[in-house]
């Protein structure tokens, strides 16, 4: 399997764990807090919707050639949020299912070639058109989270996790960066992995999935440390600053 294939059914197995949970949701539980802050269930479901949809306008950009910006502006982004937030748990459920397919189907008929297309979103740096699934992919993953609703971290892929982490680092915001190292380790406590050069702060530590739970601002640091010492672990850095990693190859690395 090639890796753009194996991206996409990892793609689809994470929406339809997504699909299951929003079907599952009732109209009190849509109006409730989401875990993000003056957000309801309603908005994240909302935000995943129309996120669908302007995947479908990056591929179409990527097949005509044509730009075809992801959302019309920020403000138009948020405006459909807010449109649509307030719907009925039946009709969230819905428009989340249709969107999806909406997306599968321009994933499906994008020809080949295509994918090496440079699209762009709303913040730099532009970037081939195979990375508009890991763009996607991270957020069904992340929003599933903040739904509250029964999908935590724990629960994300490990091929998940280690993509994100690597990613989060290829975009680290060193200029904004609240520690100078990360260190990575196994359940036993051994170091599997180390950055450094991050920035001007402490060095932290954790498993893989905590941190990254703490690196995009889904945990309030639980189970990560700082290291020597018993210091409180400080707020992490502005997570993905940048839509991509700069200066991402045509075709996707194997390793992706």
């Amino acid at each position: 399997m090639t890796v753009l294939a194996a991206v996409r059914v990892e793609l689809a197995e994470a929406t339809a764990r997504l699909l299951t949970t929003a079907a599952a949701l009732t109209d009190a539980d849509v109006r409730a807090p989401s875990r993000l802050p003056g957000w309801t269930r309603g908005h994240v479901l909302t935000h995943l919707a129309r996120n669908a949809d302007s995947h479908v306008n990056l591929l179409i950009w990527a097949r005509t050639g044509v730009t075809t910006p992801q959302y019309p502006s920020l403000d138009a982004r948020e405006a459909g949020i807010e449109a649509g937030a307030a719907r009925p748990a039946a009709e969230q459920a819905a428009d989340l299912r249709d969107s999806a397919a909406r997306l599968d189907r321009a994933i499906r008929e994008l020809p080949q070639d295509a994918w090496r297309a440079p699209v762009g979103g709303l913040r730099p740096p532009h970037h081939p058109a195979w990375y508009c699934l890991i763009r996607r992919l991270r957020e069904v993953g992340v929003h599933h989270v903040d739904l509250d609703a029964g999908f935590g971290p724990a629960d994300w892929p490990e091929r998940f996790v280690d993509r994100e982490l690597r990613d989060c680092l290829g975009a680290w915001p060193r200029d904004r960066s609240t520690i100078g190292a990360a260190r990575f380790v196994s359940p036993a406590g051994e170091t599997l992995a180390e950055w450094t050069g991050l920035g001007e702060g402490p060095t932290v530590e954790g498993e893989r999935t905590d941190m990254l739970a703490w690196l995009t601002g889904r945990s309030g640091g639980d189970r990560v440390r700082v290291v020597p010492g018993e210091r409180p672990v400080p707020p992490p850095p502005p997570w993905m600053t940048a839509v991509a990693p700069a200066d991402l190859p045509a075709t996707p690395p194997e390793d992706y």
